[in-house]
């Protein structure tokens, strides 16, 4: 195609709303364009696409491209102009528009332009006048050691709010800030350090230099001591500092935060290094709090691996697994309970596990693993203690398995694990045992411990005295036990024993009188056992085992999370069951061979009446809890069993109130959004059925509800099924209808094209869901111009749906083209180009039975009379003209809107002079001779 012919075509797109299409036309031309002047108007034409779309970095340099070769544009130079004032740079903003207004005095446009940039600027000089005499009072105050410490408190707070506005945090920077809150970090008040903590969070958000300058001013040091130290408190928001400045340092080079900076600053990979060499130095260090080691292990789990395996630069976890590989393999050797080794919290080895996990999962090719293996070897060779390596295995079974399989078999190991469950020493052997029990989980290992290591843990449970031995004892044998998974006719043990392992396991979990770790192996018995029904019935009908498994779901031992997950997803049913093909089954039988048997206890009702169970004994309010955990521990795994329990205790739309009344449907938001790609979808459907049937905007209150678009977009895909593209299509017509913004969001992310898609879809209720949504959509002006772009057959698949036999999906394309003939008049006159038998299916909806599809064609027929007195004279000559003379008198069934509108129909036939009005007909009677 010609040059152009393309920019002709970008105009044409552009007209018609598509700034897409437009700006792939444009950029076609710029390629074949050999003449600087042309490419000018093409970068100039390109750039008002770009503000279209409020993408105001690209449309300012597209408007810079042609004022480089013509700085007499005047469109261009506005164009900038406006892209600078979006980009919050007014005094560029300013030159600009004053520029236009000299070439231009009498534009309208350019000097309202200029008058607003006038009281921006003045506005903003006012605001950094005033936040810089704040600033300088609250440093005085801080700074004044004579003062109250309430009023240093006070001060600190007032810092935190100035450093969330930019020009406050721009203030607070110049005036030698950081000094002051370096010196407010060594405070002994926890108050002060917070809010100098949370200051800092302010300055580093989303900006590439203040980060660069605070990193290298403040240096890691004093920032991890910070974090190690060891409140709590202190720790956690140290460790967000920390996850701000990674963010503001690896999202820098993005141009909108560019923009912010107004500075191309140099790639930040130095300090990301050293960030990252001090979090692995503080690993194994003694000094170093529980709660700060957690912190380390979360930022690196948050920051090294890749974010998405198509990047191929994992450079980041090679250095971490080359440098520090060997110091987190030590903090997954250490044994708390002995008093050799750095601090640990409960939930340390489970961050180790997930760590190590990630940084195998991103290595690329077999020389990597291989590494990778030969470090955790070499590391386990040198290691002096047979416990100390016996519990790095334990850490590694639980995260990269294979790896802690290969380290398990190395010589000497899995005897050692059995000499240590036969020793008197109890830290022995609770190490030894929960080896087992994580090696248990594998297929591999699993037939020589059945062999070998059932007989082993029998006899500690029954004779061992130590509550924490029993218990981990019980749970490998209940591991073992489990082996069948969910088929009811492969049993490992004699009759009723998981009933009675259960049973055990229930009584550890209801005991206070045990610590929260010894009650946490209980909850992993029963995530193995509640394969069984029988399990499942037994523990939703114990209230305060339920009650006690929440109560640890919500306590401060994250490791329990993937247990609580998996116990609620065996007793909800919510697993992926392939049902298989009777003709194969049929076959199996015939050849002998076994064929998976469901439980009579896990059909439909049971399941449904463990929902009712689990929802009385308050499920919600701890699957919320769990969601708003912030661990390693909350895997995507973990989270994937929380959108399945979720979208089970939605099925029943009479439990959606219940669910969302107790903070459901917020939880369920990052689900749809960080999670595996099963789990994103079970949350993605969960949040269908609620907006299908709850009010969208009590359910998902204040910006939320912009949230919920994105993930149901999501459901309308191929690799999901037809009912959750039919539930998504019904959620996203109930949104539609709710406001232009939300139909603006809706558009954004792309659906309106999907929508269309499924509106050719085979089965019935899908496609008249697709045309329910586009009856709403088109309330948005951007849609009406799609119908309204020419070379499409979008406004003769609404005619000819307004004619189909279901009523559905004819009573949604009548009201879409009822709304599309009133609001673009344009459409009327194209109507009988869609097809021949137009005129029949508008006299077809006015002579329907359903009053809805009368009152849409005679709306339809009103537009098409008013728009084009050709087309009311084709409409007049017709059958159509006996129908409206019949509604306007307001026969039977006719309400009084449709009457009314047939009569204003009459009327306007009557003011073009096509037929006479009743009175004229009455006189022309009365003169006959």
């Amino acid at each position: 195609m010609k040059q152009s012919s393309l920019k002709e075509e970008g105009n044409t797109l552009f007209k018609a709303g598509d700034m897409q299409g437009a700006i792939c036309c444009y950029t076609k031309a710029i390629k074949l364009s050999d003449s600087q002047a042309e490419s000018a108007v093409l970068y100039r034409n390109r750039s008002a696409c770009y503000l279209k779309l409020e993408d105001y970095s690209k449309a300012e340099t597209d408007a810079s491209k042609a004022l480089d070769t013509d700085p007499g544009d005047v469109k261009a130079r506005f164009r900038r102009a406006q892209a600078f004032q979006k980009l919050g740079r007014l005094d560029q903003a300013f030159l600009d528009a004053q520029r236009c207004a000299q070439l231009e005095p009498k534009n309208k446009a350019f000097q309202d332009l200029l008058r607003q940039l006038g009281a921006q600027i003045q506005q903003k000089s006012a605001q950094l006048n005033s936040t810089d005499a704040r600033v300088q009072q609250m440093f005085s105050l801080l700074l004044d050691a004579s003062a109250k410490d309430s009023d240093r408190q006070k001060a600190a707070q007032n810092l935190v709010v100035l450093s969330r506005d930019e020009a406050g945090a721009e203030q607070i920077f110049r005036n030698d800030g950081v000094k002051l809150i370096q010196k407010l970090l060594q405070s002994k008040l926890e108050d002060v350090i917070l809010s100098a903590l949370r200051t800092l969070v302010g300055l580093c958000t989303g900006h590439q230099s203040r980060t660069m300058a605070i990193v290298n001013e403040l240096g890691m040091e004093q920032l991890c001591a910070v974090m190690g130290s060891g409140a709590p408190t202190v720790s956690l928001a140290a460790c967000h500092l920390l996850q701000v400045m990674f963010e503001a340092l690896t999202e820098g080079m993005k141009k909108e935060i560019r923009g912010k900076d107004e500075a191309i600053l140099p790639e930040p990979s130095k300090e990301l290094r050293s960030m990252l060499h001090h979090l692995l130095e503080m690993l194994p260090a003694s000094n170093v709090s529980g709660p700060g080691r957690d912190s380390a292990i979360n930022l690196l789990v948050k920051q090294v691996p890749r974010k998405s395996l198509k990047n191929p630069d994992n450079s980041l976890t090679l250095w971490v697994t080359d440098q520090g590989l060997k110091k987190i393999l030590q903090v997954a050797g250490t044994v708390p309970e002995l008093s050799e080794g750095p601090p640990l919290t409960d939930n340390t080895h489970m961050s180790c596990s997930v760590l190590l996990s990630k940084l195998y999962d991103d290595l690329k090719s077999d020389k990597e693993r291989e590494n990778f293996n030969k470090l955790c070897e070499e590391y386990r060779e040198k290691s002096l203690s047979k416990l100390r390596a016996i519990q790095t295995v334990s850490v590694l079974l639980q995260g990269p398995s294979d790896v802690g399989n290969r380290t398990l078999e190395m010589s000497g190991m899995m005897d050692a694990v059995i000499s240590l469950c036969a020793s008197e020493d109890v830290t022995h052997q609770q190490v030894a045992v929960e080896a087992l029990i994580h090696a248990a989980g594998k297929a591999k290992r699993a037939s020589f411990i059945t062999a070998n290591g059932v007989a082993l843990l029998k006899d500690l449970y029954k004779k061992s005295e130590n509550d924490r031995i029993r218990v981990r004892a019980l749970v490998g044998l209940c591991k073992l036990g489990s082996a069948g998974g969910t088929d009811f006719s492969m049993k490992q043990f004699a009759e009723g024993s998981t009933l009675k392992l259960a049973k055990q396991c229930r009584k550890w979990l209801c005991n206070e009188s045990l610590p929260p770790t010894s009650r946490r192996w209980s909850v992993e018995g029963l995530a193995y056992l509640t394969f069984d029904a029988d399990v499942k019935e037994d523990l939703v009908e114990d209230k305060n085992a339920l009650l006690a498994m929440f109560d640890l779901a919500k306590s401060e031992d994250k490791t329990v999370l993937f247990a609580v997950g998996s116990t609620l997803v065996n007793c909800t049913n919510s697993y992926d069951v392939e049902k298989p093909d009777p003709q194969m089954v049929e076959l199996a039988k015939y050849a002998k061979q076994h064929v998976p048997e469901e439980h009579p206890k896990d059909a439909r009702s049971y399941v449904e009446k463990r929902l009712l169970k689990l929802l009385e004994a308050g499920v919600v309010s701890a699957l919320v809890c769990m969601v708003k955990q912030e661990s390693p521990a909350l895997t995507e795994a973990c989270k994937e069993c929380i959108g399945r329990v979720f979208l089970a205790l939605v099925e029943r739309q009479e439990d959606r109130g219940t669910v969302v009344a107790q903070g459901g449907g917020k939880a369920l938001i990052p689900l749809a959004s960080d999670n595996t790609d099963v789990g994103k979808i079970k949350a993605a459907q969960a949040l269908a059925k609620i907006t299908i049937t709850s009010n969208p905007e009590i359910a998902f209150p204040g910006e939320r509800i912009y949230e919920v678009v994105r993930p149901l977009v999501s459901l309308l895909s191929l690799e999901c099924t037809l009912l959750q593209n039919f539930e998504a299509l019904m959620a996203l017509t109930n949104l539609a209808g709710i406001s232009e913004r939300l139909r603006q969001k809706i558009i954004k992310e792309k659906a309106v094209p999907k929508v269309e898609g499924y509106m050719f879809e085979e089965h019935e209720l899908v496609r008249a869901s697709a045309t329910e949504c586009m009856c709403n959509l088109v309330l948005s002006t951007e849609v009406q111009k799609l119908f309204l772009a020419t070379g499409n057959d979008r406004l003769k698949l609404i005619v000819l749906y307004s004619g189909e036999e279901d009523e559905r999906l004819r009573k949604a394309a009548a009201g879409t083209l009822a709304m599309l003939t009133a609001e673009q008049p344009e459409l009327c006159s194209r109507i009988p180009g869609t097809t021949t038998h137009w005129l029949e299916i508008v006299q077809a909806l006015l002579l329907s039975e359903m009053s809805d599809l009368r009152h849409r064609g005679v709306v339809i027929v009103h537009n098409m009379m008013q728009a084009d007195r050709s087309l009311a004279e084709t409409l007049m000559e017709s059958e159509a003209l006996e129908i409206l003379s019949v509604m306007a008198k307001g026969g039977e069934g006719t309400s009084d809107p449709v009457s009314k509108i047939a009569q204003n129909c009459l009327d306007k036939a009557v003011a073009y002079g096509i037929i006479k009005s009743r009175q004229e007909k009455d006189t022309n009677k009365g003169t006959e001779p």
